[in-house]
């Protein structure tokens, strides 16, 4: 590319043109080759002069040259090239006549240089570069003005092309050589305004060092106002930049940097920041439940530039998260981008990995590796993905690979591995006990928040793990687990990530103690597996009670079982809580038959304190209301779905033909009965449940 040295030789062929005008007069066939050997011997490029030219002498000596093309005569495909629709040159006749043209106002109309892309660095693309030497006749500018100037960069091949666009500036030189150039663009998307000033060098100089004042704002790209100094140089076709120090928003940073430009460019960029702020766009309201954008995200402009940049900070700010220290390294060549870091601090933790984009194809490919160790989940997830669930210590291992040209498509073509451990924490926003309390009244649309402005709800956590093997976008996990306080809940599911679906089948316990880890006592369980399906943003959660009708016999082994832990040796405790459930279905109440307590039944004065509490409160309850809702949603619901159909853990499905109810299986034979673990009212009531 060679861009800068177009734009030098362009104002010297400018400066050529005139001068010769303006001794003889309007140009004919002979002065036009005559102005163009005239560029090409002090430039290397080529001028032609297809339009007009024009002088006049009122109010000011004014020229103007229309229709100018200026390219490399090296070039054969004629690709790289300046077209400008028309210059004019403001000047006063004193200064014509005493042989130096003092330029008042230079007026460049819609300028395009026209670059081609290159996938490759072309060989010996710089080996015989020399400096440019201009010869303008002793000519001086005061003011140049470029209206509705471009820079488009195309390759044909792959049908790539690239504009920066609405280029305005205007540019003042001092007879102290000080330039200052002042003016606004459009890159791709972003408007751009600029404010530069250097100070040129006295001629002659062999490669002179020109300091330079910088500010870039691109409000669209920065946070604030970019500001800077530096020292530039060119050595051959290298463009040297040293002594580079300035400041981005409230963080100062220094460093250097060069760009090859013989050929396709090569980048090299070292900074050390103070502080580096990123911003990122905020996720509108409710964008969560919406799906993934089929935009297109293009990266193809990854495939003309090499680069090799070292970022570094003491505090980097990336949206909302901060990271503190920052060391990135990056590799970008023949379209590839390596990305890593090592021991970057966050949030009282580390993260190490590594990114890896492939642009090389039309539908761009990725892969990464991360591990996170000791993060604070709460920041980290609010400031990256606006997501304030969770707290608690994070410890992640991610491997994750995919291609495509959307964010749809990179979700639906996602594979990999992934492990999430959150400890020491709380879940916000959501009691898991009052859940599965409220669980008992209904089927739970979406996670249920705080009810009030000045509840806050959470679950208190030990821990939460799970591993996820992704496939297709399909993340799947046998060994979710929940340990708290208060509960335990296992589980197993498959999250879409291109869907944003979710189906989890869940199986929840009550604990009766606030230990945490490592506490002695078994949890006690309902025994009825809870249902967490549909959009994760908006999820239905319900009892999997028609699991247990589909096979009673095993629903009645399971219960005996829960009777033998929960309600004591004896199941008193599980009549007197179903008491009022069998008057409600019609079972001819909660008292055996016989009346009175049956044999074997505990006498209530000499139970343990606190038994009779536990079993009627809101324990036992929940408990009958759970089996009560169960009882009724199956019955009504058996006949039209098939068995197993709540108990699955694969994503809601499109509803299909029902199945044939299957017969229930013959019962088994029982374990040989231990008549201390058995009870009779309890085998009373139950029967009276199940029709055994």
């Amino acid at each position: 590319m060679r861009a800068v040295k177009f734009a030098g030789a362009a104002l010297a062929a400018v400066i050529i043109v005139i001068a010769i005008l303006l001794v003889i007069g309007i140009p004919s066939g002979f002065l036009t080759s005559t102005i163009a050997s005239r560029v090409e011997s002090a430039t290397g490029y080529r001028l032609a002069i297809d339009g007009t030219t024009k002088i006049s002498l009122w109010p000011t000596l004014n020229v103007t040259l229309n229709d100018l093309t200026l390219s490399d005569p090296k070039d054969r495909s004629g690709i790289t090239r300046l077209t400008v629709d028309s210059v004019q040159a403001d000047m006063s006749l004193s200064s014509v006549w005493s042989g130096r043209p003092e330029i008042k106002e230079l007026i460049v109309t819609h300028p395009v240089l026209y670059q081609p892309l290159l996938r490759e660095r072309l060989p010996n693309a710089g080996g015989s570069s020399k400096p440019l030497a201009l010869d303008v006749d002793g000519a001086s500018i005061g003011r140049v003005t470029v209206t509705d100037g471009e820079v488009a960069f195309a390759r044909t091949r792959d049908r790539v092309e690239g504009r920066i666009s609405a280029i305005n500036a205007d540019a003042t030189i001092g007879r102290d050589r000080k330039v200052g150039i002042t003016g606004t663009a459009r890159v791709g998307d972003h408007p751009t305004k600029f404010d530069i000033k250097a100070t040129t060098p006295a001629p002659p100089a062999d490669r002179p060092t020109i300091p330079v004042d910088f500010a870039i704002d691109m409000p669209s790209v920065l946070k604030s106002q970019l500001t800077g100094h530096a020292e530039m140089r060119m050595n051959g076709d290298v463009v040297m930049i040293n002594g580079v120090n300035g400041r981005l928003g409230d963080g100062t940073f220094n460093g250097w940097a060069s760009v090859d430009i013989a050929s396709k460019p090569l980048v090299k960029l070292d900074l050390d920041f103070q502080r580096l702020a990123v911003p990122l766009a905020k996720t509108p309201e409710g964008a969560s439940g919406q799906p993934w954008s089929n935009a297109p995200i293009d990266v193809s402009g990854l495939n003309y530039v090499d680069a090799q940049v070292r970022i570094s900070a003491n505090e980097a700010v990336i949206g909302d998260a901060r990271i503190a220290p920052l060391a990135l390294d990056a590799k970008l060549a023949g379209g590839v981008l390596k990305a890593g870091t090592a021991n970057l601090g966050a949030y009282g933790g580390q993260v190490s990995g590594e990114v890896i984009l492939d642009a090389t194809t039309g539908a761009p490919s990725f892969a990464m590796h991360s591990d996170l160790v000791g993060v604070r989940a709460l920041p980290l997830l609010q400031g990256l993905a606006e997501f304030d669930r969770i707290d608690g210590k994070l410890q992640a291992k991610l491997a994750l690979r995919s291609a495509g040209t959307s964010q749809r498509a990179l979700m639906a073509n996602m594979q990999g591995t992934a492990f999430v451990n959150f400890q020491d924490g709380a879940i916000r926003g959501i009691n898991v006990a009052q859940m599965i309390r409220s669980l008992t009244s209904g089927t739970l649309s979406g996670w249920q928040d705080s009810q009030s402005a000045g509840q806050e709800q959470s679950t208190d956590l030990s821990q939460l793990s799970a591993s996820f093997r992704i496939d297709k976008g399909q993340a799947v996990t046998t060994d979710l687990k929940l340990i708290g306080p208060l509960v335990r809940v296992t589980g197993a599911g498959t999250i879409a990530l291109d869907t944003k679906m979710m189906g989890f089948r869940v199986e929840p316990k009550l604990v009766m103690t606030t230990e945490g880890q490592g506490r002695a006592n078994e949890p006690v369980g309902f025994g009825i597996p809870v249902m967490i399906q549909g959009p994760w943003s908006q999820p239905k959660i319900y009892p999997d009670m028609a699991g247990m009708l589909d096979n009673p016999d095993a629903a009645y082994a399971r219960l005996r079982e829960m009777g033998k832990g929960l309600f004591g040796p004896d199941g008193a405790g599980l009549g007197n809580i179903l008491g009022s459930l069998g008057s409600n279905l019609g079972l001819g109440g909660a008292t055996p038959p016989g009346g009175g307590n049956a044999p074997g039944s505990a006498n209530p004065q000499t139970q343990q304190p606190g038994q009779n509490d536990l079993l009627g409160g809101p324990l036992g309850a929940a408990i009958g209301n759970l089996i009560q809702q169960g009882l009724s949603n199956g019955a009504g619901s058996s006949t039209g779905a098939a068995p197993g159909t709540g108990r699955s853990r694969s994503l809601p499905a499109v509803p299909s033909t029902p199945a044939p109810q299957a017969s229930p299986a013959a019962p088994a034979l029982d374990d040989p009965p231990v008549a201390q673990q058995d009870s009779q009212p309890m085998n009373d009531v139950l029967r009276q449940l199940f029709n055994r």
